[in-house]
């Protein structure tokens, strides 16, 4: 998919017409929830903290971005017919992949075991991004789940969006290479305010202490903010729902774990919405300048 490509269902629509859609749609929350090393339970904070915004009531978007290795819809049980391959591949528009998970979580799944998708080109990623402005259900909020690393797609899907979740949890070398990240982003990227959570810790003091670690080194050598977003504790409950395919704060909504993801989730709610573009590239951009212009 190209950035400039004629085909787009979005360029064919006059563009006073197209402004007059954008002013009907109110701002994306574009929140990116990735790690520096893989098996830390990134995917399973994603699609807890997506079902927990549904939930509550917001109409939270989970996009898939572990594009070569996905499988949130294999974590929920769902079948998808049609993946972000078959949009890059020009089969079919992103609202033809969307699924329904639990509470009316939308779902853009990606595909599995296709090394193309894990190897796109700089102006491929721009394409996606900018791909999600023809999405027209109601959505304010989108949580996107990266694969672990600082690939360029993992930096280009941070970049794009409004905040980044760093998900950590207390070995090694997962602080290590959430470090890394952190350095990366904030270096090659310009992200230079940072989430941290941590995973399957055994306290909240434990979470607190894991934190600080990163936050301490991060301080020291970094131009980059940290803020502690919370802690996830370890919980037999979230192995079980995992098996079962389902979302803890489904399967076992009065376990230890379901109850931090809606504390989680509490929290993001509480976060503003975007109030203007910040001029590079990023997710629904065109409804933010519009939501710029009203303001104005």
């Amino acid at each position: 998919m190209s950035p400039e490509s004629s085909s787009h269902p979005a360029s064919r629509v006059p563009e006073q017409a197209a402004g007059l859609v954008a002013a009907r749609r109110p701002p994306v929350r574009v929140i990116t929830v990735t790690s520096g090393k893989g098996g830390v339970g990134k995917t399973n904070v994603s699609v807890n903290l997506g079902v927990a915004l549904a939930a509550a009531g917001r109409k939270p978007l989970l996009l898939d971005a572990d594009l070569g290795l996905a499988n949130v819809d294999v974590m929920l049980g769902l079948s998808a017919e049609r993946t972000l391959a078959d949009v890059m591949a020009g089969r079919c528009g992103l609202a033809d992949t969307i699924l329904e998970g639990p509470h009316g979580l939308g779902i853009v799944p990606a595909s599995s075991g296709k090394r193309h998708m894990a190897e796109l080109t700089p102006a491929e990623h721009v394409g996606l991004i900018r791909a999600f402005s023809e999405i027209d259900r109601p959505l304010d909020t989108m949580l996107v789940d990266t694969a672990a690393g600082v690939t360029d797609s993992v930096l280009t899907f941070c970049q794009a969006a409004q905040d980044v979740i760093v998900v950590v949890c207390d070995e090694p070398a997962s602080i290590t290479d959430a470090y890394a990240l952190i350095k990366v982003l904030s270096r090659e990227r310009g992200v230079n305010r940072v989430q941290v959570l941590t995973n399957q810790v055994g306290s909240p003091q434990e979470g607190r202490a894991l934190y600080e670690k990163l936050a301490r080194v991060s301080d020291k050598f970094l131009d980059v903010t940290l803020a502690y977003l919370g802690m996830v504790p370890h919980d037999e409950y979230l192995r079980r729902a995992v098996q079962r395919q389902l979302p803890v704060t489904v399967a076992y909504p009065s376990s230890p774990s379901a109850r931090a993801f809606r504390e989680l989730a509490g929290r993001i709610e509480r976060w503003q919405p975007p109030a203007a573009a910040r001029g590079h590239l990023e997710f629904f951009v065109e409804r933010m300048i519009d939501a710029g212009g009203m303001a104005a």
